[in-house]
């Protein structure tokens, strides 16, 4: 029997919370003994291949305020632009990680592997770049948006060719700011606002 729909409501969305860090990172959370390590603290193994890089950066709210309880996750592809479970793919490699920012300075770290370029469908190329999921405190909805690199050619890039207000591409480029180390800065709002994916 099909139930009717027109009795039940949809439950409305609800920010993350607190307990957000308690359910997803409960070591993080100073949790102890839940699990033997956070689900998703790397997204490579020692040996895995490519260049190791360092992304640092701040999630800040619409007043300039550099959010302390943001948790993110990323996913990408490994140094030959090739994801995991995919023929070929690194086994170091898993593409996956979980992680927040300082409670303290608001500062995020991820450590991870330089991507390579991936092969879409229909012969697309997709630039190198890293897919971030953002939840935390006054977004009732997870955002999805990506990171891409300024010493990489982003030009014929399929997502980036779609934005149309041309100077919001640079929302969405990490900064070098050393021998493997970048910056990428995310702003929920006002000037400079991060481009966000209906994903």
């Amino acid at each position: 029997m099909t139930q009717p729909l027109d009795i039940l409501v949809e439950t409305p969305s609800q920010t993350a919370g607190p307990y957000v860090h308690i359910g997803c990172i409960p070591t993080f959370a100073g949790v102890e003994g839940v699990y033997p390590e956070d689900l998703g603290l790397s997204p490579i193994e020692d040996g895995a291949k490519g260049e190791v890089i360092t992304i640092v950066g701040s999630i800040y709210d619409g007043t300039g305020w550099a959010m302390r309880d943001a948790m993110f996750e990323s996913w990408q592809a490994d140094a030959a632009g090739v994801y995991q479970g995919q023929d070929g793919a690194d086994p170091k490699v898993s593409g996956f990680c979980r992680f927040a920012a300082d409670k303290d300075t608001g500062e995020y770290t991820l450590r991870t592997i330089k991507p390579g370029a991936v092969k879409g469908r229909n012969g697309q190329v997709f630039a190198p770049h890293i897919s971030i999921w953002i939840v935390a405190r006054g977004i009732n909805i997870g955002l999805n948006t990506r990171i891409y690199f300024d010493d990489e050619d982003n030009s014929a890039d399929p997502l980036l060719a779609r934005i149309e207000q041309r100077p919001r591409v640079d929302t969405l480029i990490a900064k070098k700011t050393g021998d493997g180390t970048y910056r990428f800065d995310i702003r929920l709002q006002g000037e400079g606002e991060t481009v966000f994916l209906d994903l």
